[in-house]
C-alpha cells in the first residue's frame, strides 16, 4: 500500500491545535508548521476556561483582521463547500473552537455569536468544573442546566458539541442530549493508558453511537511514552476502530510549536503561546500527580505523513486511512454546521 500517495490524495483535518493563542502573537510562524505537514484544514483554539472570556473575543478579533495579510497561506472558512475550494486553491482552511463553556459568560446568547464569528466546535470544561458541567481532573458532578440549554442552542446554530477535557457524567448526559453528532476533538481510549484524560471505551462507544468521531492527539502523557511516536498514535486509532468501526476515528494532534521554533513577539507581550508556561502559572488546571508537571511533549504536526504509513502497517484500508486523515471529522461538519 503507498501511504505516501494516499496522504497526498487525502483531505488532511486536524480538528484542534495545542498552542494558546494569543491577541498578539506573530501568526505566520504559528500556522506554518499546518502549512509544511500539508494539512488542508485546522480548528485554531481561540480560547480555554484558564483565562478570562474577553481574552477570546480578542483572540477572534485578531485572528479575522490578520491572518489575511500575515499568513496568506490560511483562509478562514465557514462551511464545507469553503473547505473543499481552500484545498483546491492550496490554501489551509481555518475555523476556530474553544476550550470550555466559561467563554460564554453565564448566556446561551453568545453560542449564536461565536458560531456567526467562526467557532465551529466547543467543549464543556476545560479539566476543571464550570457552570456547564464537570472536568475531566475535577469531581464529577456532571451536566448542568446551563449545559443543557447550551447543548440545546448549539444544535440549534450549528456548532459541534465536543466532549473533550470534560468529565464523565457530563459527557454521558451530552451525548444523550444532543440531536447532532457528537465529538471528542482530541482523547484517547483510557483502557491503553489509565489518564483522567483520556476517555474510556463506554464514553467511546457512546460517542461513536451518535454517528461522532474521537480524534486521537498527539501528546505524550495521553499515549503513555515519553516521547510521542507516530506508530503509537494508530495503536490508539486501532483501538478505538475496534471498538466502533474506523469511520468514528480521526486525528487531532493537540500540536504545539516549541517557543524557539516561533518567532518574537514583536509587541513585547511577556506571555508565551507555548502551554508549558500556562501549567506552571496555573496548576490548579493541570493538578499536580496526574503527570503534567513533569513536562508535555507534542508529536509534531509535521509526522503526519508517518502516521498515515503506521495506520498502513496495523492494518487499515486506503478508504479507512482516508477517513482517518480527515473525511470522518469532514462527515460531521456535513452534517452539523449551517
Amino acid at each position: 500500500m503507498d501511504a505516501p500517495a494516499i496522504y497526498r490524495d487525502s483531505l488532511v483535518w486536524d480538528d484542534h491545535c495545542g498552542f494558546e493563542m494569543l491577541p498578539d502573537a506573530p501568526l505566520a510562524p504559528l500556522l506554518k508548521p499546518w502549512r509544511e505537514a500539508g494539512v488542508d484544514y485546522l480548528s485554531i483554539n481561540v480560547g480555554y476556561d484558564v483565562k478570562a472570556w474577553t481574552r477570546t473575543i480578542e483572540n477572534i478579533a485578531a485572528l479575522r483582521r490578520r491572518l489575511p495579510t500575515e499568513a496568506p497561506f490560511c483562509r478562514l472558512v465557514s462551511t464545507v463547500s469553503e473547505i473543499d475550494q481552500a484545498r483546491a486553491d492550496g490554501k489551509l482552511a481555518v475555523t476556530f473552537d474553544i476550550e470550555g463553556m466559561d467563554a460564554l459568560a453565564g448566556r446561551t446568547d453568545m453560542v449564536q455569536l461565536y458560531y456567526d464569528l467562526g467557532v465551529r466546535h466547543m467543549l464543556f470544561a476545560y479539566n476543571r468544573n464550570n457552570l456547564a458541567g464537570s472536568g475531566c481532573h475535577d469531581e464529577d458532578t456532571g451536566l448542568t442546566d446551563f449545559g443543557r440549554q447550551v447543548i440545546v442552542e448549539m444544535n440549534r446554530v450549528g456548532m459541534v458539541v465536543d466532549c473533550s477535557h470534560s468529565g464523565f457524567k457530563t459527557t454521558m448526559a451530552a451525548m444523550e442530549i444532543s440531536a447532532d453528532p457528537v465529538v471528542f476533538s482530541h482523547s484517547n481510549p483510557k483502557a491503553l493508558v489509565d489518564h483522567g484524560r483520556n476517555i474510556t471505551d463506554e464514553q467511546i462507544k457512546a460517542c461513536a453511537a451518535t454517528g461522532g468521531v474521537i480524534g486521537i492527539n498527539g501528546v505524550n502523557l495521553f499515549l503513555g511514552e515519553e516521547v510521542p511516536s507516530p506508530s503509537n498514535v494508530a495503536r490508539h486509532a486501532a483501538y478505538i476502530a475496534e471498538l466502533t468501526g474506523p469511520e468514528h476515528v480521526g486525528l487531532s494532534l493537540d500540536f504545539a510549536p516549541k517557543e524557539e521554533d516561533t518567532e518574537d513577539d514583536a509587541s513585547g507581550n511577556q506571555e508565551s503561546s507555548d502551554v508549558s508556561g500556562s501549567i506552571a502559572r496555573n496548576p490548579h488546571y493541570w493538578p499536580p500527580g496526574t503527570g503534567y508537571e513533569k513536562g508535555v511533549s507534542y508529536l509534531d504536526i509535521r509526522r503526519l505523513p508517518d502516521i498515515a504509513t503506521e495506520l498502513a502497517t496495523v492494518g487499515f484500508r486506503k478508504s479507512e486511512i482516508a477517513g482517518i486523515l480527515g473525511g470522518n471529522f469532514r462527515r460531521i461538519a456535513e452534517q452539523v454546521w449551517k
